[in-house]
């Protein structure tokens, strides 16, 4: 069994390397009080290092309690009760008001038990793969949203694949990385199912889809509810200040979209709830009180925070699709 790993590419000292390698494999129990680590001269050896910087991190070691040394006969694990300090690498796509929420509950459940560093690729392939090349083997950590970029899976198998976990967006391409996520399909299909009645009013059903941003599930779940149950409907990339038609029912996912549908449905005086719908995709506390309220199709994002900070700290390998639910208000 491996017990220390070194990255060439990163920016860690390597004797601090040493040191991170060998208190994450005793906090996740590779290694046991008693245990041999390997010589100095191995280490040295294997990894191209002077001697002095394998010995720099086994002294640090001992400082700590962690390990101990026989005369002759090499360093062993002396303590597995330690303070483990993880340092996490938390790689987010964008920053709003749902991210946020999202955020703060993985801090709180953390409550102080890692150094969390938080990083943005802004849906752009390049800073994705820099953020992830310039901090490998820096973290004893890595959760990344890896939302629709393509040769993202490729960039994240080039971290250690124990200490990576998937967030928001599942990918068909990491199948076996542990994840809390949302079931876009699922989600967006049951939640039209619940607003079915109110549906029914209405003559159309148009799904504003991005799809430089947007979860392809999503439209597929849109679609597959209007294809079971006979509604019209349609798929459009944008809304450019499109003239709305009375009957029209907006599904929205992004929120900038949602002000373009507003405020054009004002100029034409069209009401929201009677005239047209809205369903908006993640809820936020605006959404509760502009207008009589615009209703939503959201997970719950302090939830899924949570249930990543406890997957974390409890060292859980699972995969846990997040719930979601409509939120029936005003404009619809």
């Amino acid at each position: 069994m491996k017990i220390i790993n070194l990255n060439p590419r990163s920016s860690l000292p390597k004797y601090k390397q040493i040191i991170l390698s060998v208190e994450t494999a005793i906090a996740e129990k590779r290694i046991s009080r008693g245990d041999r680590l390997p010589s100095v001269n191995k280490v040295a050896l294997e990894f191209s290092l002077s001697r002095d910087t394998v010995l720099q991190a086994y002294d640090e070691l001992k400082k700590r309690g962690i390990i101990y040394s026989r005369l002759g006969k090499g360093y062993y694990i002396k303590s597995v009760e330690f303070s483990f300090e993880q340092r996490i690498f938390l790689l987010f796509d964008e920053f709003n008001t749902f991210k946020e929420d999202l955020y703060n509950s993985f801090m709180e459940t953390m409550a102080n038990n890692a150094q969390i560093d938080i990083f943005f690729h802004y849906f752009s392939i390049e800073v994705f793969k820099k953020l992830i090349n310039e901090n490998n083997g820096d973290y004893s950590r890595y959760i990344i949203m890896p939302t629709t970029l393509k040769g993202a899976a490729a960039i994240i198998k080039s971290l250690p694949v124990n200490d990576v976990y998937i967030l928001d967006q599942a990918n068909a391409e990491l199948p076996d990385y542990p994840s809390v996520h949302q079931n876009f399909v699922k989600d967006m299909y049951n939640g039209l199912m619940s607003a079915k009645d109110r549906l029914a009013a209405y003559k159309r059903l148009i799904l504003i889809f991005p799809a430089f941003k947007q979860p392809p599930d999503m439209a597929r779940g849109f679609a597959d509810f209007c294809r079971d149950h006979a509604f019209d409907h349609e798929i459009i990339p944008d809304f450019e200040e499109r003239t709305i038609v009375e009957g029209d029912v907006f599904v929205i996912p992004n929120d900038r979209h949602l002000v373009d549908v507003i405020e054009q449905a004002n100029r034409q005086g069209l009401a929201m709830g009677s005239d047209i719908g809205i369903i908006s995709y993640n809820d936020t506390p605006l959404k509760k009180v502009v207008g009589n309220g615009i209703t939503t199709i959201s997970t719950d994002f302090r939830a899924m925070g949570r249930i990543l900070a406890e997957m974390v700290l409890q060292q859980q390998k699972i995969q846990v699709e997040n719930k979601s639910r409509l939120i029936l208000r005003g404009s619809l």
